[in-house]
């Protein structure tokens, strides 16, 4: 009898998960409802598509060991994407004052469109796996309260059915497994939605000669001035081009023509992503997306589950993407996934309801970091400030400022802002020590930039920084 796994949805999380489970089973077949680009091309269902994305350094080193036989940062890197330390190779404005670029070059984040990664991470797993794509809606989960045994789907040639031995739910945002689960009998599901309003508007250019190697900079959002929240980044991506992306919260959101774009990036709280983009050629229009918030399936927390099924990415939990760690909790959640397959078998009894809950553990982090922040924004909705916000909030504060002049403050930020470590790296005895004698260097004026990348903005605007 043939040992088959299925997984929903042929997004990162999907192949993710398919390529977590191909050791472990026969097949893995991968249902996905729309059409898949050939190449690194954009897709319908991916609403953040168009827009930017870094995969963070907890995130890379998950794909590093689901995918057998190859290096994932390798392959990127060869595929057109760009590696970016984040302690020396970024030019950053928070709220409590601009970062500093020390000689350590602390974890890496890797920067290219969604549309290259995706393409990229797809052809990595079909090229080193047993995992099949085929075209199919599902409609439901088949089995009961006790065991998911396949799925009902819609194919062009009619409904049928599918039996599996394990199934996993990577449908996105939009998945329908609350309904699924309360048709086998699984019910009560808690899920939380937290909306700051935000609105994404992204423009891509080429990158203007001599300008290839400036840094990744962005202008961050302030949550705590009870107004709403504008920044902007200048993403480098494949193709030797700038992926500009604006962002602003409920009231302050960017607008779509090219004329208010440009408008909007003049008026951020620092004219150096202006500076950047009015030397630069625009490429396409602007993209604007407005599925970004925060929303939360709490799963692990159902009374009862089912053996056999396991819901991972997009549809367990959603993140604003201005924090950019929706990739590495989906990517986390599949490496956990496999270890678990690896260590007690795919027939193991509770293993499912182990990986939904170890999967929880990195939505957790991700959450946290994500709505502790949207909840100050003006007319957000879904949750207001309460006083664990507030205690969680001001020590945040304080290890950001001292980030800005402390490398030691600064690598814990970094260590779990990247993923490679979890909260309780903040709450380390050398950390809080960091915390509690601020920033050791004084607070700089204006952005850390050498005599070369001073003289690029120069050029681009007329004018230094």
């Amino acid at each position: 009898m043939t040992r088959r796994a299925v997984v929903i949805g042929a997004g990162l999380a999907g192949l993710l998960a398919a390529a977590a489970l191909s050791g472990a089973v026969d097949e893995v077949i991968v249902l996905e409802r729309d059409d898949l680009p050939d190449g690194p091309d954009h897709r319908k269902g991916l609403p953040q598509g168009r827009h930017a994305h870094l995969l963070m350094a907890g995130g890379l080193n998950a794909m590093e060991d689901l995918v057998p036989g190859v290096s994932m940062r390798r392959h990127l890197l060869a595929a057109g994407a760009h590696e970016i330390p984040l302690g020396s190779g970024m030019l950053a404005l928070t709220p409590e004052g601009w970062f500093r670029r020390w000689r350590h070059d602390g974890p890496h984040v890797l920067a290219c469109s969604r549309a290259l990664l995706d393409w990229a991470v797809r052809a990595a797993v079909l090229a080193h796996t047993k995992v099949e794509i085929r075209k199919a809606q599902v409609l439901e989960l088949t089995g009961d309260s006790g065991r998911v045994t396949g799925v009902r789907l819609s194919t062009p040639e009619g409904d049928t059915a599918l039996d599996a031995e394990f199934v996993v739910d990577a449908s996105g945002r939009g998945s329908r497994v609350t309904h699924w689960l309360e048709s086998l009998g699984v019910s009560g599901i808690r899920e939380r939605t937290v909306d700051s309003g935000l609105v994404n508007a992204t423009r891509v250019y080429r990158v203007p000669e001599g300008a290839e190697r400036f840094p990744l900079t962005m202008v961050q959002a302030d949550p705590y001035v009870n107004r709403p929240g504008r920044s902007g980044m200048v993403l480098p991506i494949e193709g030797g081009r700038w992926m500009v992306s604006l962002a602003g919260t409920r009231g302050g959101e960017p607008p779509a023509d090219p004329e208010g774009f440009l408008r909007y990036i003049l008026d951020l709280p620092h004219p150096i992503v202006g500076k950047l983009v009015s030397g630069a050629e625009p490429l396409t229009d602007v993209h604007i997306s407005r599925s970004t918030s925060n929303a939360r399936r709490y799963l692990e927390k159902a009374r009862e589950w089912p053996e056999g099924f396991v819901v991972l990415g997009d549809a367990l939990a959603t993140f604003n993407p201005a924090y950019g760690q929706g990739m590495a909790v989906a990517a986390i959640g599949a490496r956990f996934l496999g270890d678990e397959v690896r260590q007690a078998g795919l027939g193991a009894p509770g293993l499912a309801r182990r990986v939904q809950r170890g999967a929880a553990r990195s939505v957790d982090a991700a959450w946290a970091l994500a709505v502790g922040q949207d909840v100050w924004y003006p007319q957000t909705r879904g949750g207001q400030p309460n006083a664990a916000d507030r205690l969680v909030t001001r020590y945040s504060r304080r290890l950001t400022k001292a980030a800005t002049g402390s490398y030691r403050a600064a690598a814990a930020l970094w260590d779990v802002t990247s993923m490679v470590a979890g909260p309780g790296r903040l709450l380390h005895p050398a950390t809080v020590l960091a915390v509690l004698n601020g920033a050791l260097l004084p607070r700089l004026e204006g952005p850390p930039l050498t005599t070369q990348e001073r003289e690029i903005l120069r050029k681009l605007d007329g004018s230094g920084v």
